[in-house]
């Protein structure tokens, strides 16, 4: 029993000696820390730079589609079988190019009898006109073979017609398809008549996208509804393989609503495609630049900071202390951000440092260039 409260000292002793050392060092290391630190902590070290106002044109960047200015289906207008196909697919046509050619006799069988049938008709009439005259006919009769000679002509123009629509043409000039229905097959007019190829004008172009309300607005004011001066707003087009919009081109239109689910409007800008590299359904970036300049805040994106669905800046007042301040931002200009809301030309916002600000704490502020490159702000 002695042994074991001898052990029970020992433990306890041990115990009691390590808490202290414990203790000791954990003293130790804060009077070193504060020796290392220099003691208090004055105001954090910040960089400052001014907000600049410059005249600036803006550009925003949309996606949209390309599409055709004309598109139309060839459909045949008379039954029969086709005969020949005069078009290579994909190539350029004019418009009122033959395409196709629908078997043809027996449309110019009918449209034979029908001449025959307005030849006889009018002579008929004829000879009813000078009866007339001389009173050997009735007046009915007259009426009947005037009639007579009315309906021949309606047929024969009917024929005419059916006959030259076995010609099938393009109605508008541009590259045709594939031909859908090939030669030695049937097809049907009417309401079910199949689809023989499509014909597209792409030759100039046009770019469909949708702006926001606020965008329109700044459009609206600036060039307001004189459809005439919206060639002086710039548009640019580029494809989705990732170069910058080059391809000049110039607004064709507003649509005449606002979507009121989305607050978008559809725009339509027009683009030449001389070298036809355009095809419509490709998906397009558009810049769309403000028609005049006009003078904007400036500030870097690293002075930016975001609170859920809010970006903000801290502004350093005169007297070093930092306050929150909620902005709107626009789009980029020269490598800088616009200001459209929250903040005034010459206001000091924090650009370096801005993760040890808070609002309402002093800071030493450093002044650089709102456009230098970020460095560590020094300590005063």
């Amino acid at each position: 029993m002695d042994i074991l409260k001898q052990h029970k000292k020992i433990i306890v002793i041990a115990a009691v000696a390590a808490l202290i050392v414990y203790f000791s060092a954990g003293r130790i290391m804060m009077f070193m820390g504060a020796s290392m630190m220099g003691g208090p902590q004055g105001p954090a070290p910040v960089s400052v730079a001014a907000v600049i106002e410059r005249s600036v044109q803006q550009w925003h960047e949309f996606s949209g589609r390309l599409v055709a200015v004309d598109t139309a289906d060839i459909r045949p207008r008379v039954s029969g079988t086709i005969d020949a196909i005069h078009f290579k697919e994909g190539e350029w046509v004019e418009k009122d190019q033959p395409l196709f050619t629908i078997d043809p006799r027996p449309y110019q069988a009918a449209l034979q009898a029908a001449q025959a049938r307005s030849t006889l008709a009018s002579e008929e009439f004829k000879r009813a006109k000078v009866l007339l005259e001389n009173k050997a006919i009735s007046q009915r009769d007259y009426d009947t073979k005037r009639n007579n000679d009315e309906v021949a002509k309606a047929d024969l123009t009917r024929a005419q017609l059916d006959f030259d629509y076995t010609v099938v043409k393009a109605p508008v000039a541009g590259h045709v398809g594939r031909a859908e229905i090939t030669v030695g097959n049937l097809v049907d007019a009417g309401a079910n008549a199949p689809v023989l190829t499509t014909v597209i004008s792409d030759r100039p172009i046009y770019a469909d996208f949708t702006i926001d309300e606020q965008t329109f607005l700044t459009y609206l004011q600036a060039v307001g509804t004189d459809t005439a001066k919206l060639g002086e707003i710039p548009v640019y087009l580029g494809l989705s393989g990732g170069e910058e919009p080059s391809i000049k081109g110039q607004v064709q239109s507003f649509d005449n609503r606002v979507d009121p689910s989305s607050g978008t409007i559809r725009v339509r800008a027009v683009f030449a495609n001389e070298d036809a590299k355009l095809i419509p359904g490709l998906f397009a970036r558009i810049r769309l630049g403000n028609p005049v300049n006009a003078p904007v805040q400036l500030i870097t994106d690293r002075a930016v900071g975001t609170d859920q669905d809010k970006k903000f800046v801290l502004v350093v007042g005169d007297d070093t202390k930092v306050s929150y301040r909620e902005i709107t931002l626009g789009a980029a200009v020269d490598g800088l951000r616009v200001v459209t809301s929250g903040l005034k030309a010459g206001e000091k916002i924090i650009v370096n440092g801005l993760q040890r600000a808070r609002p309402g704490a002093e800071v030493t502020p450093e002044v650089v260039a709102m456009d230098a490159p970020e460095t560590a702000p020094q300590a005063a």
